[in-house]
């Protein structure tokens, strides 16, 4: 038998270098995730709080500031005496993410910088169901390379794309499994949109829109100390973000949060998913639009831009048509009932309305917060209800925001000017 030697192995110099430029990438981090969290520093605030030193910091706000991610910019005088410091903030100007919303009804773009700034938006309304897989995936990648090619034009890097269905997502394979309101099965979107971008394609990530929403949300929320939030979508189908202690709850297998499959639908109507009776049958888009217009109204056209058809219903009820307005209370009587098992098993802080839910926000809280009042068992079962800060486009720039994950993780992926 041939023995083996138990004492340690020196590390090489190689194996120190590759360990101290690790190290060095992931105290990067730490400072760029505690700007993004608390707001702009100075040096020896950053210092202090984050446990590193005066001269550790000094290197690292230089080499981030080389990179694009930092910039010092106001004075900032922690006391009385002593040299008022220059505040370090996250810097917008050279980097940001891209996410792309593909809906039943329409294509949404938004372009997110370093700092949290929308620097480009634009949704397009495409009848997603009705055209082939492909021809959706090169009207999505003409739409991505027409922005890119902006975004690129105007001197800034897009570090990554996150592309988001209204589906469950393969996360392994970058594969939509399900999307029952596209009529989508197994679609490896990744590969086929790397295919058609082209080779300058940033990294592509893919994630499930109502989560998205969530996470876009959650970035407005959390400063205000909220760390438990339910978004709800309100699109063709009802989906879930799930924020709980400040992470997104994805389940198992990526199937959380489809809550619009819940049985609540007391006719059992016949759902996208195969199903029946399912909650998103009588509270989605199209439970709305059934009921407060006929087949042939302007508002059920598809090639309309989503926005303007909600407009001109919203118009309707502010004019006092009956039809608009029993619809309305009829959606909120539905989503009042599927709300309270929600609030009941999830426990939110915040309930945050999305999609058309939040274009008839007016119409919908007050009633719906007295409902959900009336089943509270207790004052720790209450939820704060409110729409959402961001309305139609929560899920694009949701998916912007992820996209930028990467560099948070690690900043050395972004070279030095």
């Amino acid at each position: 038998m041939t023995s083996t030697s138990h004492t340690p192995r020196r590390p090489s110099a190689a194996a120190g270098r590759v360990d101290q430029a690790q190290m060095r990438a992931a105290n990067m981090a730490l400072i760029l995730r505690h700007l993004r969290a608390h707001g702009g520093r100075s040096r020896a605030r950053l210092a202090a709080e984050t446990g590193l030193s005066k001269a550790t910091m000094s290197s690292l706000i230089s080499d981030l500031a080389e990179r694009g991610l930092v910039r010092e910019g106001q004075l900032h005088r922690a006391g009385t005496v002593g040299r008022p410091g220059l505040t370090v903030e996250l810097d917008g100007r050279r980097v940001c993410g891209l996410g792309i919303e593909i809906n039943v009804d329409y294509v949404a773009l938004a372009a997110v910088d370093l700092s949290g700034t929308v620097i480009r938006e634009s949704s397009t309304p495409v009848d997603v169901p009705r055209l082939p897989v492909d021809a959706v995936l090169d009207r999505v990648a003409t739409l991505v390379n027409r922005m890119l090619d902006s975004i690129r034009e105007a001197g800034l890097i897009v570090a990554g794309l996150t592309v988001s269905p209204p589906g469950v997502i393969d996360y392994a394979a970058g594969s939509v499994r399900f999307a029952p309101n596209l009529g989508w099965r197994n679609v490896p979107i990744v590969a086929e949109l790397a295919d058609r971008i082209g080779p300058d394609v940033p990294p592509i990530h893919l994630e499930n829109d109502a989560k998205l929403g969530a996470v876009a949300e959650y970035a407005a929320w959390a400063p205000e100390g909220v760390s438990d939030l339910l978004y709800l979508s309100g699109d063709v189908g009802v989906g879930a973000g799930i924020i709980a202690e400040g992470r997104l709850i994805r389940g198992w297998s990526g199937f959380s949060g489809e809550v619009g499959h819940l049985p609540l639908d007391p006719e059992g109507r016949q759902c996208g998913c195969g199903r029946t009776g399912c909650w998103e049958t009588i509270v989605g888009l199209s439970a709305l639009l059934r009921l407060a217009a006929p087949e042939d109204d302007e508002v059920q056209d598809p090639t309309r831009p989503l926005e303007d058809r909600l407009h001109t219903l919203h118009t309707r009820a502010d004019a006092g048509d009956e039809r608009t307005l029993a619809a309305l209370r009829q959606i909120t009587d539905d989503l009042a009932r599927g709300l309270s098992v929600l609030v009941d098993v999830l426990n939110p802080e915040v309930i945050v309305l999305g999609g058309y839910f939040a274009f008839f926000g007016d119409y919908l809280l007050e009633p719906l917060g007295a409902a959900l009042a009336e089943r509270r068992m207790d004052e720790g079962s209450g939820a704060r209800l409110v729409v959402s800060r961001l309305g139609i486009s929560s899920t694009a720039r949701g998916g912007a925001i992820v996209a930028l994950e990467d560099v948070f993780d690690n900043p050395t992926l972004i070279d030095t000017h």
